[in-house]
């Protein structure tokens, strides 16, 4: 609700058992309310009494310290009888009991919890202190913003007296360093571009307070703009001289001096490592270490810290911990590492059995129990034969003694019960490929692949540094072959260390044949398919099935929807497959409702796929079927996007059907969950029957080429498509495939290409009558051609647009060149019209309800607006383009849009509102590719050449000049022109 501050509600609204809870605000004019509802507050007089009261967090204040704080030192003749009345008027909106009366003045207490909003700032603040000691950034930045979010504007805005303007000036004070402390986070943790954008608007607001030059500086930096960063040291060197006299604080002249030499010391910090085993004990079963054990910090540290809460003084019973995951991962490695570690701990020994679980034949829980009781001093006579004795004797025994037992290779959790201890001081830990859920109170841990760093360490240390240094990369590319895989790891590494004339990128070139990788990854008795091959001969047939058939999609997941259209089952029986094979682990749950492979079991997969899976055909069968399911999954969402788009009747059919949406906001939440998925799979369709299905699922998908975050894989897949169209020799196919690649050149401002692309996918259309992507890409041209100054080529390409979107009823795409026409009739000089052409554009995705298009035209009409001197309009237009991109998720738009925003400021008088809309425009990105980043950082040039920060200017012009020069674009000209030392004179 407008107006009421963002303090945690006391009370849900609506309730009626008890009164709504009363919350007060200072941060921001003083104001109360109870529930929702405003509570008046009075006079502005009667407003600084209530602040003085609440500033002094329960504190007494005094009649004579009150007067002083509303009047100084002229307060009015009847002062105290002022305060008086202000205090009566108070105690009747505030809760019975709040404003008391003690020593002749007064004090307010008893408030609920979080009931004041500068309460809850500090209490956040706190918390976020704690958390960054702690080293959790992203808590403490999470707790400073809601701290930050509390503020509405001015503190104690309209609130008179010389009290509240001294506490004015405190809390924005504390505001800022709050702010500072966030910024700085938000650059630990790698925001720099991000940052770049708030830190110049608040230097442009604060331009002497030298932390936030500081941060600035550090941003830009790390963001690459190294002459920048400079420029800004430069700009409050000369500030601080002119305004103080005097020059910038040590801190900011080291920082400018480690800028100047590069030093590596500014980037961010590496993580730590690894703990020391202690000395052995009695009896000791433990297998032997590797000595060259790496990484898994955290989990040495998780696993160590619940060993020591169970051998410690208040011991717990029966601390058992269970590792599970995929063959090859390491569990063993891991739980014999903080076995070792934990030896002093467990004094009175430690025992360890293989299980045998992923075998054919596990172990029998009595026969290790008769192992274990021998170990532990028990003499065969005295080791009963049933399994439920043995286990008693087992607890028994262990009473009063500290020992650790290690069940390595569990098949599940009935074989480990009976081998649990039973008391305190006593711990387990158990390792399997299966989650031990059926464990009561076990601290489960799902153990992952190694980390890059972890695995590239791991290779080193068994291969030796001086080969690995020489090929870093090679070294890289083989530990992702090995899908950072410990198991995996060990063998590439072992193989190459025991062959002197290999070279590591010979080793690299062997894994990068995906068929021939799980045959190089054997060595000696070790081999990751005979790890693999354990877990898939104890599958179910149709648990087999599953397995084999979802290996073969190439996505980097795959959701459920889509898994039970490759399987051709309900949603339901799929989830219990995916869930059954997860609890295996040969299937990852990478969220909830989605799974994924590691890459060496995929390739695993497949090759069970081609052994095992019968009727050959049924591989194909699978596939298509995915593809359908994202082909007619995709033409829904374009349907909800784009009401009356004749795009999906123009889709080759399915028959596999697809989901349903309720709204478009769950459509396209859908399509950007699935991006990459959806990309793969469509690359994947490129041969045989399936080409032209492939193609029209990139046409149906083109907003992911838009939106940035998936523009260089829908760029990757469409050339893709584009070259396996052709060689198929299926010109209607490659037509299409050309038109989706042209948007992609237009984003990237590759213009040339775009119109290459064009101009050709209109030659293969006209060729084989299909009509789509005639008037498509005539649209496209005329984009092309006014971008690049041919406006009467562009008036041509568009009038055949609109005129073959009117004889195909496609509105949506006629509204859409209209719009382009706007922008054409603007670089002709006719303002008038061109804002006619937007605003007719705008009718007609109001009446279609699209709001992605309606966003295009609004773009348009406030470009329109901006070039006819109508500024307000201009920015009112932009804006809510701007709102309408960032629901639709097209980032690369809405930078697009905030640098137009930033010119409609600067145009406006209004440079630093236009520097800070060009920042985020640098940090969001935009389409046009360099040169549009040129125009950028020429238009924050101007802003901040405007603000007097002149040598920053320069650093931005200086960089959009490169880049011109590199495009070859004419507004290169410009830009050394404002360069030049007469310019700058």
């Amino acid at each position: 609700m407008d107006g009421v501050p963002r303090v945690p509600e006391q009370r849900r609204p609506g309730s009626s058992a008890e009164p709504a809870a009363l919350r007060l605000s200072v941060l921001g004019p003083v104001r109360a309310w109870r529930g929702d509802e405003p509570v008046g507050t009075g006079s502005p007089q009667q407003r600084a009494l209530l602040a003085a009261l609440l500033l002094r967090e329960g504190r007494t204040a005094t009649a004579a310290e009150l007067i002083d704080a509303l009047w100084g030192e002229e307060p009015p003749q009847q002062a105290l009888a002022a305060v008086r009345t202000y205090a009566s008027r108070l105690r009747k909106v505030l809760d019975a009991g709040v404003l008391v009366s003690e020593s002749g003045g007064y004090a307010v207490r008893g408030l609920g919890e979080g009931a004041l909003d500068l309460a809850v700032a500090q209490e956040l603040a706190a918390e976020a202190e704690k958390a960054r000691n702690t080293g959790d950034l992203c808590h403490a930045r999470e707790a400073l913003n809601r701290a930050l979010s509390l503020w509405d504007g001015e503190t104690l805005a309209g609130v008179p007296g010389p009290y509240a303007e001294a506490q004015r000036v405190r809390l924005e004070e504390w505001r800022l360093q709050l702010l500072e402390s966030r910024l700085d986070m938000d650059l630990e943790q790698g925001c720099h571009a991000e940052a770049v954008s708030e830190l110049t608007a608040l230097t442009a607001a604060h331009p002497l307070r030298e932390r936030l030059r500081e941060l600035l500086m550090l941003a830009l930096y790390r963001s690459g703009r190294q002459a920048e960063a400079l420029a800004v040291y430069a700009d409050t060197r000369r500030l601080l001289a002119d305004e103080l006299g005097v020059d910038p604080r040590p801190g900011l002249r080291r920082l400018q001096e480690r800028i100047l030499r590069a030093d590596p010391g500014l980037a961010e910090p590496s993580a730590p490592a690894a703990e020391p085993a202690s000395a052995p004990v009695r009896p000791a079963q433990l297998p032997a270490t590797v000595p060259d054990f790496t990484g898994r910090a955290s989990f040495v540290r998780e696993l160590s810290e619940v060993l020591a809460s169970a051998s410690g003084a208040e011991g717990r019973v029966m601390a058992v911990s269970a590792l599970a995951g995929i063959g090859g991962v390491g569990k063993t490695t891991l739980a014999v590492h903080v076995a070792h570690g934990a030896r002093s701990a467990f004094p009175d020994g430690q025992l360890y059995v293989d299980l045998q679980g992923a075998g054919a034949r596990a172990a029998e829980p009595e026969t290790v129990l008769g192992t274990f009781l021998r170990a532990l001093g028990t003499a065969d006579s005295a080791i009963p034969d049933s399994l439920e004795e043995r286990a008693a004797l087992y607890r028994s025994v262990l009473d009063g003694r500290r020992v650790l037992v290690l069940l390595d290779n569990a098949r599940d959790a009935a074989q480990v019960r009976p081998l649990l201890p039973g008391t305190a001081g006593c711990a387990a830990l158990v390792t399997s490929r299966v989650r031990m859920v059926g464990l009561a109170g076990a601290h489960l841990i799902d153990l992952d692949v190694m980390s890059p760093d972890e695995a590239l360490t791991l290779f080193t240390r068994i291969v030796g540094e001086e080969r690995v240094a020489s090929e870093r990369e090679a070294a890289l590319d083989v530990v992702a072959a090995c899908g950072f895989l410990p198991l995996a790891i060990r063998i590439a590494a072992s193989r190459l260390a025991a062959r002197r004339t290999w070279t590591v990128s010979v080793l690299a070139a062997k894994l990068a044949d995906e068929r021939r990788r799980l045959d190089e990854l054997q060595a000696g008795d070790l081999a990751v398919k005979a790890t693999f091959e354990l877990g898939y001969g104890q599958l179910e047939p149709a648990q087999a099935r599953a397995f084999r058939l979802l290996g073969l999609a190439d996505g980097p997941d795959i959701s459920l929807a889509a898994a039970a259209a490759v399987l051709d089952l309900p949603a339901e029986d799929t989830e219990d497959l995916l869930e059954s094979l997860v609890d295996t682990s040969l299937l990852e749950s990478a969220a909830p409702g989605r799974y994924r492979f590691h890459d060496l079991v995929r390739l695993y997969a497949r090759a069970c796929a081609e052994r095992d899976e019968q009727p050959p055909t049924e591989r194909e069968a699978a596939m298509s079927r995915l593809l359908d399911f994202y082909l007619a999954t995709a033409a829904q969402v374009f349907a909800m996007e784009r009401p009356g788009d004749r795009l999906i009747d123009h889709l080759e059919p399915t028959r596999y059907e697809g989901l349903r949406f309720g709204d478009r906001q769950d459509a396209l939440d859908w399509l950007y969950s699935e991006a990459n998925p959806l990309l793969s799979t469509a690359r994947q369709a490129l041969r045989g029957t399936r080409l032209r299905r492939g193609v029209d699922l990139l046409w149906a998908a083109k907003d992911l080429g838009e939106s940035g975050a998936n523009s260089r894989q829908y760029e990757s897949a469409a050339v893709a498509a584009k070259e396996a169209a052709r060689a198929a020799g299926d010109r209607r196919a490659e037509g299409r495939a050309r038109t989706a690649l042209i948007n992609v050149h237009l984003v990237a401002g590759r213009y040339d290409e775009a119109e290459d692309e064009a101009s050709r996918a209109v030659e293969l259309a006209r060729a084989v009558g299909d009509s789509l992507p005639l008037y498509w890409a005539s649209n496209d041209r005329g984009i092309i051609a006014l971008i690049q100054g041919r406006n009467a080529d562009a008036e041509a390409h568009l009038v055949t647009a609109i005129d073959g979107s009117r004889d195909d009823g496609n509105a949506p795409l006629e509204a859409s060149a209209l719009c382009n026409l706007s922008r054409v009739r603007l670089a002709m000089g006719n303002t008038a019209h061109a804002i006619a052409l937007a605003q007719e554009g705008i009718r007609i995705y109001d009446r279609l309800g699209l709001t992605l298009r309606l966003a295009n035209a609004r773009y348009a009409l406030g470009l329109a607006y901006t070039s006819a001197g109508r500024a307000d309009e201009a920015l009112a237009e932009l804006t809510e383009a701007l709102r309408m991109f960032q629901v639709d998720r097209q980032r690369l738009w809405e930078g697009t849009t905030y640098f137009r925003i930033a010119q409609a400021n600067f145009a406006a008088q209004r440079p630093a509102r236009a520097a800070q809309h060009a920042e985020q425009a640098l940090a969001v990105g935009c389409i046009g590719g360099d040169r549009m980043r040129a125009n950028v950082l020429t238009t924050l040039g101007e802003s901040l050449d405007a603000l007097g920060q002149v040598d920053r200017a320069r650093a931005c012009w200086q960089e959009a000049l490169s880049l011109y020069e590199q495009t070859g674009a004419p507004e290169a000209d410009g830009v050394r022109a404002r360069l030049s030392p007469a310019s700058a004179a």
